[in-house]
């Protein structure tokens, strides 16, 4: 009989923001993925990257800023180098979960380009805030090359553009290694936006939301469920006000309808249902849940989270 396949999409809660925290949640969320592949899925991993492409963002800028002489490190680079960092602890700490229950598997990280569309509305209208908070004169320094700036509370941030993934260049690569019953972890931070240009791919000055990237993931690879672990228990309607009311099941219908209505916050829930709906489309049997892991951050609570279905 084939192997259920399952995308889990790790968020923030599941990886910490420094070194130190990021491997030690790395060790607990390898329990909850060790769950799944212990029940004979097919497990591709993404996650969020989103402290950790800022840390790496900050860094480069002020290195360059420091000894001028060195190149700048474009955006698409820094996304990459997050994808490999993160991605190691992931592996190593799934690697030796899966080791300790006896189960041998190789874990295996796959640096992830995504394609997005250069005429992207997103590209007009930057939102994504990156890197360190600048002075004024830094700012404009910023702007005479062409980035755009924000300002923020102590400063500016500069700000790039967040456009939707339209296809994975390495998507061969992990559907082979998948089909194999090895564990992938791949499109890191939504993956590294390149444009398509003939031959060639060019790094886009930009970054994806990592849920439309995993919703994206689970579609070309035909999963049959997409797992995203966020911060928050269950869905909720009416979040923040007197009439809150989580959900423990919502049909695709109700997804659509309240993302419309405007029910879920943008750059947070919004994006995760945007990735189920997109996700799941016409197929009766696909599904999408949004839970988190239980407050020791080591498996994924029975009867938590909401699930969606057509």
């Amino acid at each position: 009989m084939k192997k259920k396949k399952i995308v889990i999409a790790l968020g923030h809660e599941a990886l910490g923001s420094t070194l130190p925290e990021q491997q030690a949640a790395a060790k607990k969320t390898a329990k909850a993925v060790a769950d799944f592949i212990r029940e004979d899925y097919q497990v591709v991993i993404t996650h969020s990257n989103g402290p950790q492409v800022g840390m790496i963002h900050t860094a480069m800028s002020e290195f360059c800023r420091i000894y001028p002489e060195y190149t700048a490190t474009p955006t698409s680079v820094c996304s990459a180098m997050s994808q490999g960092y993160i991605g190691y602890d992931l592996q190593n700490a799934i690697r030796t979960e899966l080791l300790n229950r006896g189960i041998f598997k190789t874990v295996s990280t796959i640096l992830t380009q995504v394609v997005v569309d250069p005429y992207d509305e997103a590209f007009y209208h930057p939102t994504k805030a990156i890197g360190r908070v600048m002075n004024q004169a830094d700012a404009e320094e910023e702007e005479k090359k062409g980035n755009h700036v924000v300002a923020v509370d102590g400063g500016f941030r500069r700000i790039v553009a967040a456009p939707k993934p339209v296809d994975i260049v390495e998507i061969d690569a992990i559907r082979t290694l998948s089909d194999a019953d090895q564990v992938v972890i791949a499109c890191g931070g939504g993956g590294i936006p390149v444009l398509a240009q003939s031959h060639r791919l060019q790094g886009a000055s930009a970054v994806i939301e990592k849920d439309l990237a995993a919703g994206k993931l689970a579609e070309l690879l035909d999963a049959d469920m997409l797992v995203i672990l966020t911060s928050v228990d269950k869905v909720c309607i009416h979040y923040g006000t007197e009439d809150e009311k989580p959900l423990d099941t919502m049909t695709l219908a109700e997804a659509k309808k309240y993302l419309e209505a405007g029910e879920f916050e943008e750059g947070t829930m919004a994006p995760k249902i945007e990735a189920a709906i997109d996700f799941i489309g016409e197929s009766a049997i696909r599904s999408v849940l949004i839970t988190k892991l239980n407050k020791d951050n080591t498996e994924i609570s029975g009867g938590m989270g909401t699930l969606i279905k057509k």
